[in-house]
């Protein structure tokens, strides 16, 4: 566990981050959620449902996809080159932001794919083409469509292309084709710019730390640059670019200026939360809810694919494991990472899990050593 678990101050501040992430309260629907955090890490959209329907009592992945649909929940690469939910408003501000700097970190690879100006070119034509008119597109026949035009998409070429594409506000994530998979859509059909949309990066920097603080505080400009994949020199700039919209907590830390002060301490809770999940994810200094070596047992390959956590009290104490399904019923398995974790305790919080996924909640068995 955490060295500092008992610290009056880390406990304060995993009560306002319970608080500020919706774990603790909750929100009214899945474009609530989204609208209060602005950005979810979705490269797994299985595991990114439940990190919205965990904030959203009541919910299922039926209600999670439903708002996908009618595009309250967009998704596309806005920042560290990975596939999030992000809130509509704020895609293509975002892309200002770090288009330039995503392609400058994967010019190597398109030189490798022999992705050049032209093959990009010639790819975004044929994507036009295919998708113009409100139509969509599987990953498989846009890369078909490609194929069949002479553009070679063996290996990650196909995917790097439809990424380039995203990150330039061409294409996005559309209408819910399978339980793990959208359809690609052109991005001002599905989601047009609105008015209210921020002009210049002063303005949108401002407005996504104080996004940031809203729905991850207290969080330091550090932070934001993790999250965001900027630079520490924007951070800051977004810091103070968020003016009176944020707040500076001890020496380092801001909330938003509307943030609920809350109790120091939350009552008792217990969380089961997605692999990728914000409440771990979305902070560059982890060290609050969870040791530098209980943390390399979240990602226990080093390859960054997280594994899904427990959290008691804000503490991150553990993993957990799902058993196929059988019989309509779902077995869980808990892997605390120090002394013991009470199933018991948890089994409220996994049957919200289960009812989210129309399942029935199996046993819960606790691994040994």
């Amino acid at each position: 566990m955490t060295d500092v678990s008992s610290d009056p101050s880390i406990v304060a501040l995993r009560a306002a981050r319970l608080r500020a992430q919706g774990l603790v309260g909750g929100f009214a629907s899945p474009a609530a959620a989204l609208e209060r955090l602005v950005c979810v890490q979705a490269q797994d959209l299985a595991a990114a449902k439940w990190v919205i329907g965990a904030r959203v009592p009541g919910s299922s992945e039926a209600a999670v996809e439903s708002a996908i649909d009618d595009r309250s929940l967009l998704r596309s690469w806005p920042m560290r080159g990975t596939l999030h939910f992000v809130e509509p408003s704020m895609l293509r501000p975002i892309l200002r932001l770090t288009a330039a700097r995503l392609m400058q970190r994967a010019s190597k690879i398109h030189l490798d794919e022999g992705i050049d100006d032209a093959v990009h070119a010639a790819a975004r034509a044929v994507a036009i083409r295919e998708l113009e008119g409100g139509r969509s597109a599987s990953r498989d026949e846009l890369q078909a469509a490609w194929a069949a035009a002479g553009i070679p998409i063996e290996g990650q070429r196909g995917y790097h292309l439809i990424w380039r594409l995203a990150i330039e506000g061409l294409l996005c994530c559309g209408p819910v084709d399978t339980r793990a998979r959208q359809r690609f859509v052109l991005l001002d059909e599905w989601s047009p710019a609105g008015s209210g949309e921020p002009g210049d990066a002063d303005e949108t920097l401002g407005l996504l730390f104080t996004g940031y603080a809203r729905g991850h505080g207290p969080v330091s400009a550090r932070d934001f640059a993790w999250w965001t994949g900027l630079t520490l020199t924007q951070a800051r700039l977004g810091a103070s670019a968020a003016g009176d919209s944020v707040v500076a907590v001890g020496d380092e830390r801001f909330v938003a200026a509307d943030a609920d002060p809350g109790p120091a301490r939350s009552a008792p809770s217990r969380h089961v939360l997605a692999p990728f999940d914000e409440y771990f994810l979305g902070y560059g200094d982890r060290t609050a809810f969870c040791s530098p070596a209980d943390a390399g047992r979240v990602v226990p390959g080093k390859n960054g694919l997280f594994l899904p956590i427990l959290v008691a009290d804000g503490e991150v104490v553990g993993t957990w494991r799902r058993a196929p399904e059988r019989r309509g019923s779902t077995a869980i398995e808990l892997a605390p990472f120090s002394g013991s974790v009470d199933a018991d305790e948890f089994a409220p919080a996994f049957e919200r899990w289960a009812g989210f996924w129309s399942t029935t909640l199996g046993e819960v068995t606790v691994r040994q050593g």
